[in-house]
């Protein structure tokens, strides 16, 4: 995979490449997936993938925040965020460690 961001055609090209399916099977698992994991996330539920990481969303309450050119407060209102702790496999693995992501 070529450049410096993976793209989901790249994803499905891999899936095609290693699992042997049609472009258009490839393409309908990965988009299922993210489907799936966008929706639990939208819906408040974290999500944990064994051997890749833990996608965590989190309420953040409502604050004061500060303009930084002029100091003028602003309030901030409050929303959810999405926070991605990466598992001890996959840190190995991004630093040339010899475990195996997704097993």
């Amino acid at each position: 995979m070529a450049g410096n961001t993976v793209t989901r055609t790249e994803l499905s090209e891999a899936v095609r490449q290693k699992l042997g399916f049609s472009r258009a099977e490839s393409a309908e698992w990965v988009g299922q997936v993210l489907e799936e994991i966008c929706d639990c996330l939208a819906a408040g539920e974290d999500v944990k993938l064994s051997g890749f990481g833990h996608f965590i969303v989190r309420d953040k309450g409502e604050r004061v925040g500060r303009n930084p050119k002029t100091g003028v407060e602003v309030p901030i209102e409050p929303r959810r965020v999405l926070a991605f702790r990466p598992s001890n496999v996959l840190k190995a693995h991004i630093n040339g460690g010899s475990n195996t992501v997704g097993g």
